[in-house]
């Protein structure tokens, strides 16, 4: 029941949460090892804001940036995943040992595919209602399980049919406004995870960390959402989240050791 943990490491200046922190090589470095003590598996770097508001980064500039800490990241082994939705930043860092690719856009490119079907990294498909950045739209909750098969179904098919295998998939079914404005329709996408991973047999990745489908639901502002996100990554986990994408991997790691305890079919000695 404990699951890989990507620990979230924003080279930003305009994160919703943590914008302007990480921005800088060192700083950036500190925090990964901090990340990784607390029990992350894998950092999750990314250089350009999903915010719906989010500045514009070049190309040149999001590698850039990225460049300032991966290199040093992976010369002391650490497992990462690059959290880009531009090919050209995708193409740069595919062979360069990272393990993972997390696109927002679930890999919509498809004259990239051939590219990613020669390559053994693994990706991150994020269902979401539009392509690139995160928009505020009005979706309804109940067509959430139809939109997320709908979506993997055509994009699974064509990634198979480039050559790339289906266990190096994992599927994300997007959260907050990359599903909808609406909380009911991250919670639904929540409740559908079973029916993703009995569907599809991939494992599946979720990131509700400090999203905004919970500040809707609790009146809490972003960095008052500690609790609500460890709520809410324990339901995506007991759901059959393979990889939990979090700020904080601490609290849920505790959490997940404590559930497998009470969960044990039998009592360890003491």
């Amino acid at each position: 029941m404990i699951p890989h943990i990507a620990g979230i490491l924003n080279m930003t200046t305009d994160s919703f949460s943590d914008g302007g922190l990480f921005v800088e090589g060192a700083a950036a470095e500190r925090q990964a090892l901090r990340l990784i003590e607390e029990g992350a598996t894998t950092i999750d770097i990314g250089a350009v804001s999903s915010n719906p508001t989010g500045a514009d980064v070049s190309v040149q500039d999001e590698i850039d940036r990225l460049n300032r800490v991966v290199p040093a990241l992976l010369e002391r082994g650490l497992s990462i995943s690059i959290d880009s939705f531009r090919t050209p930043v995708q193409r740069h860092f595919l062979r360069s040992g990272i393990r993972f690719l997390n696109d927002i856009s679930g890999f919509a490119d498809r004259s990239f595919y051939s590219e990613l079907a020669d390559s053994e990294v693994r990706l991150v498909i994020m269902h979401s209602v539009q392509s690139g950045r995160a928009r505020v739209e009005e979706i309804d909750p109940a067509s959430i399980p139809s939109r997320l098969i709908a979506f993997f179904d055509e994009r699974i098919e064509a990634l198979e049919k480039a050559g790339v295998a289906r266990e190096r998939m994992i599927l994300d079914p997007g959260m907050g406004h990359f599903i909808g404005r609406n909380p009911q329709c991250s919670v639904q996408a929540i409740r559908f995870l079973p029916e993703l991973k009995a569907r599809y047999g991939t494992s599946l990745l979720v990131g509700v960390s400090r999203k905004s489908f919970l500040g809707a639901i609790t009146g809490r502002d972003v960095t008052e959402r500690q609790s609500a996100t460890l709520a809410a990554e324990l339901a995506c986990v007991l759901r059959g989240a393979d990889f939990i994408r979090t700020h904080e991997p601490a609290p849920l790691l505790d959490a997940c050791r404590v559930l497998d305890r009470i969960n044990a079919d039998s009592m360890p000695a003491l």
